[in-house]
């Protein structure tokens, strides 16, 4: 069954305009979330905690800024824009004792109302919209008139009204111009770390050094190996984003086409699908998430010395040098 898609005249922005909409943090996705709601006239307030290095942005780009607990208490609407890790602890402690009746709690990532590392009081809605994009392309999108594509999920609807003030919250950030889609918390998480883990973030990078050391390893030059499995790999994903599959073979020689049909099953084979299965099932049983808390609870020392070694891996470096030869990298900042 094919999934249901809104759009701006499925959305009722006046819904808004009575209510204080609480943004929780003010990093990537925060300054985006409160800016566009901003831009589109709606009452936002920041919540930082105290000593905040974000406290004299928001308030320079004309935002009204108190405390987590302050913007809580104030707020009829509590986006929650801090990091997964911190989450819990910080509705415990400063966002929960102000969840009344009639408010609303809103995510953008499912992580801990899925598993259950948070849990709201049944009188109050619970809901996501989750821009599918970066913040700072969320924001840059919105700014030239058009938006970046949302989804929409309704964990708990105490009044009745949850999806229609989630599609208009939706709308004041600017989710409705490209399209929101129905989902849910649970679809939501496990599709979103599974794609991070095994494609975006963690299949990505383990490709292209597996391939960068492959080449090194049988006497390239690094820099050859650079630009071939890195730096070019941003033609190959731009042409993907425009037109799938099939634009980016039109678009590659013959040559290429056929060694992506003939050599890439050979690299991503049954038994990378079967590993895949694997980390989805640890995403499923909440395997991952464990993992995730426990490591956060133990100071990340396995996560800061992953983070190290792989901070210095060789394409790290090569590429830092060569990156600094190309103009057009700064000029696009």
């Amino acid at each position: 069954m094919p999934a249901e898609m809104f759009y701006e005249s499925d959305a009722d922005l006046g819904l808004l305009e009575d209510k204080t909409i609480g943004i929780i943090g003010y990093g990537s996705q925060g300054h985006a979330h409160a800016l566009n709601c901003k831009d589109n006239g709606l009452d936002v307030m920041i919540g930082l905690y105290e000593g905040s290095k974000s406290r004299d942005k928001a308030e320079s780009d004309g935002l009204r800024v108190g405390t987590v607990e302050e913007t809580s208490a104030e707020s009829d609407i509590v986006m929650v824009l801090i990091p997964d890790h911190l989450q819990a602890e910080v509705y415990k402690n400063e966002i929960q004792p102000h969840m009344g009746a009639d408010k609303t709690l809103m995510f953008a990532h499912g992580f801990n109302i899925h598993y259950k590392t948070i849990a709201p009081p049944g009188n109050i809605d619970v809901s996501m919209v989750a821009p599918k994009a970066p913040g700072h392309r969320m924001r840059e999108v919105f700014t030239k008139g058009s938006g970046v594509p949302g989804l929409l999920a309704i964990h708990q609807d105490s009044s009745g009204n949850a999806h229609d003030i989630g599609l208009a919250y939706a709308r004041g950030v600017g989710c409705t111009r490209a399209g929101v889609l129905t989902t849910t918390f649970k679809e939501e998480t496990e599709t979103d770390l599974f794609g991070e883990q095994t494609i975006l973030c963690g299949g990505v990078t383990a490709l292209i050094k597996a391939g960068f050391e492959t080449l090194v390893e049988a006497g390239y030059q690094p820099e050859s190996a650079y630009f071939e499995c890195m730096h070019e790999l941003k033609l190959i994903v731009d042409l993907l984003y425009e037109g799938g599959m099939e634009y980016m073979r039109y678009s590659i020689s013959d040559t290429a086409e056929y060694g992506d049909y003939s050599r890439g099953p050979v690299v991503v084979d049954e038994h990378v699908k079967q590993n895949m299965k694997k980390i989805l099932a640890q995403v499923q049983d909440g395997t991952f998430a464990r993992e995730w808390i426990a490591e956060n609870d133990e100071g990340r020392h396995r996560f800061n010395q992953m983070r190290k070694e792989n901070t210095e891996h060789p394409i790290e470096k090569v590429g830092a040098e060569l990156r600094d030869m190309m103009s057009f990298l700064k000029d696009s900042d």
